[in-house]
């Protein structure tokens, strides 16, 4: 399925489910927090622990894929020095500004990842937090259109669904724990309108070795793959994440790269 294909059915779906989701997800999403939160998986790995970003007190940071941009309203409100949130989701986007949410200096942008709107060089650091990528086809030529935007020397840190979650069913409770298909299956998954058979959503998959090459053939440095354990305290299930399956196999996958200083 192509980058046209595959944007236009997660446009659609975005924001047919920007509602449903944000009532489903209220605490994750920051909606109990004016400034947002900062969770870089369901495993509730949060960057004021974590800090994966490094120092950006002084960067200009990019989030693509933001959904409602609670990761960035929360870097704008610990400090962050400028940043801009983008999606392909008008309706995602309109959360960012509804409710008790503050902005705080975030600068929101409707956008393509796959055709960002932004010279080259523009940004110190790009991120995202289970946005963009696994929605699109050719995530090969995504990174290198991540690294025209970064400064040399910049930080890509991005969060997906951990790879071997492909092979079993979104459930969280025992039936998740068969095995049902391939790892090596990249044939994504696809949901159609059964009337037209256009494509209402989309999602690819690609393995740990596929998207460790597509960073190297971007001209990325890769630093660290992270696998967050689940916590011990947590109790809570989201879609497919569950402490059953958490404490026995990852649920997500955080790669941190960055662009080599020239030589």
């Amino acid at each position: 399925m192509s980058d046209a294909e595959s944007a236009a059915a997660n446009r659609y779906w975005w924001d047919l489910d920007a509602d449903n989701y944000h009532e489903e997800h209220p605490s994750y999403l920051g909606a109990n927090n004016p400034h947002g939160e900062f969770f870089w998986c369901p495993e509730q790995l949060h960057e004021k622990d974590a800090r994966l970003l490094g120092d950006v007190t002084k960067a200009t940071v990019l989030e693509i894929g933001c959904g409602s941009a609670p990761c960035s309203r929360w870097l704008a409100h610990d400090g962050v020095g400028h940043i801009v949130a983008c999606d392909i989701s008008l309706n995602m986007l309109r959360h960012a500004t509804s409710g008790n949410n503050q902005l705080c200096g975030t600068n929101l942008i409707q956008a393509d990842a796959t055709h960002l709107p932004f010279a080259d060089a523009s940004f110190d650091v790009v991120f995202s937090a289970f946005g963009a990528i696994p929605f699109i086809s050719d995530t090969a030529n995504l990174m290198k259109e991540i690294a025209r935007v970064l400064i040399p020397g910049g930080r890509f840190v991005f969060s997906v669904t951990h790879p071997m979650r492909w092979i079993f069913p979104d459930n969280p409770g025992q039936p998740g724990l068969t095995v049902y298909t391939s790892y090596f299956d990249r044939g994504g998954y696809v949901e159609r309108d059964p009337d037209t058979g256009v494509a209402t959503y989309v999602e690819h998959h690609r393995t740990i070795g596929d998207r460790v090459r597509e960073l190297v053939a971007a001209g990325f440095v890769l630093d660290d793959i992270i696998e967050p354990e689940w916590p011990s305290h947590l109790e809570e299930t989201w879609g497919q994440w569950s402490k059953l399956r958490g404490e026995l196999f990852p649920g997500t996958a955080i790669f941190v790269a960055h662009l080599p200083q020239p030589t």
